[in-house]
């Protein structure tokens, strides 16, 4: 089959590589019909995520045709179309048993916070993802589901990691009925998270970003406020004279790792991989929220040091949740939404690729040009 493969930072192809078998009986192969480039791929692109291997497949955002199905899978069946949630979990664990799926203490040896991911490196587990013809499927009665008829496939792809995601940090951060709330970075994780707010009853959502066509999108997809962070000195100011100097009920960061905004920040973690990520968002949200407070973070950071605020969100009372979204617990009530026409997730979508051009999707989407916000890639084509 042909696969995106890893060749070093800033360095993919595509290969042949052997097409998966069922290797557990609860295992199903999958023939990929859609697959989307996450931003959080970016960090692998960049060599930010340790022990990314050369030949890695990448891809945890797929949908697609069921193949083939182990002896003791039970709820799918070959040609069943799927949409699978990017984490890997048994469904059966302390963890998973209390909905915590990103946390499945029975799929990732390598780590002891979180559970399996798909192509996502050997830190979460070393499983192959999406970006490719076939992907096996472990604990095929648990992840994938069935994608209903009335879900269009793009809707589907979006709702196996960016949108859901973007839904689970509107949930954790609690907004309470009339609450202001900062989400920021305007990526798709961000545009969901901002168009998610006004759902739990958010009175003022304000995007930070520093791309001109971000925020054009955030404010025309998810109805928010914007600032653009490069014609403020301190965006943190900007913020609190927007809030009456009090600072955001919640602020959401959807940024992560390779946050802009602070050179030598950015030089020490995304450059010299000194830290887990650049804490440039983080440190605003936790400067950007009021005292008492609550900040969620959904921006991907890697497993060593960060330079955090730690003491400053002590000393401001703030709640600080965050987690690997469990994306499947988001399924129902989202296609409620998308059943009620609130929103068309697939409108984020700017770009799509054909497999074998997946080097110029990432590059499009790295060095953010063309517009680029969502591409998706195209097996097959």
């Amino acid at each position: 089959m042909r696969a995106m493969t890893y060749r070093g930072p800033y360095k993919i192809r595509v290969d042949e590589k052997d097409v998966p078998t069922i290797q557990h009986p609860n295992d199903a192969i999958v023939r990929v019909t859609l697959a989307a480039i996450c931003g959080s791929d970016l960090h692998l692109y960049h060599g930010m995520m340790p022990d990314t291997r050369i030949g890695h497949t990448f891809g945890h955002e797929f949908i697609g045709v069921v193949e083939e199905v182990g002896s003791s899978v039970e709820n799918l069946a070959k040609g069943d179309r799927v949409m699978v949630p990017f984490n890997i979990y048994c469904g059966s664990c302390w963890f998973c048993a209390r909905g915590l799926y990103s946390n499945c203490h029975n799929v990732n040896a390598n780590a002891t916070a979180v559970g399996g991911i798909y192509g996502y490196s050997h830190t979460t587990g070393g499983y192959d993802g999406g970006q490719a013809e076939y992907v096996r499927v472990p604990f095929a009665d648990v992840g994938p589901s069935i994608i209903p008829d009335d879900i269009r496939d793009e809707d589907a792809l979006l709702m196996t990691d960016a949108l859901s995601t973007g839904y689970f940090g509107a949930q954790l951060g609690e907004i309470a009925q009339g609450d202001t709330v900062v989400v920021l970075g305007a990526g798709p994780v961000g545009l969901f998270a901002a168009r998610s707010s006004w759902f739990m009853g958010a009175a003022r959502v304000i995007v930070v970003d520093h791309l001109e066509y971000r925020l054009e999108k955030a404010r025309s997809f998810a109805h928010a406020e914007t600032l653009n962070f490069a014609e403020h000195d301190d965006i943190v100011v900007e913020l609190k004279k927007q809030t009456d100097y009090l600072g955001a009920d919640v602020v959401i960061d959807a940024v992560g790792a390779e946050a802009d905004g602070n050179l030598i920040q950015h030089v020490t973690s995304a450059k010299f991989k000194l830290q887990g990520g650049s804490p440039i968002a983080l440190n605003w949200a936790i400067d950007g929220v009021r005292k008492g407070g609550t900040v969620s973070v959904m921006g991907a950071y890697g497993p060593i040091f960060s330079a955090v605020k730690f003491g400053d969100a002590l000393n401001k009372g703030l709640t600080l949740r965050m987690n690997q979204a469990p994306v499947k617990r988001q399924w129902p009530r989202l296609f409620e939404h998308i059943r009620a026409g609130h929103f068309t997730p697939s409108d984020i979508v700017t770009h799509r690729v054909p497999l074998e051009h997946i080097a110029e999707g990432y590059h499009l989407f790295s060095a953010k040009l063309d517009g680029n916000i969502k591409t998706l890639v195209v097996p097959g084509t």
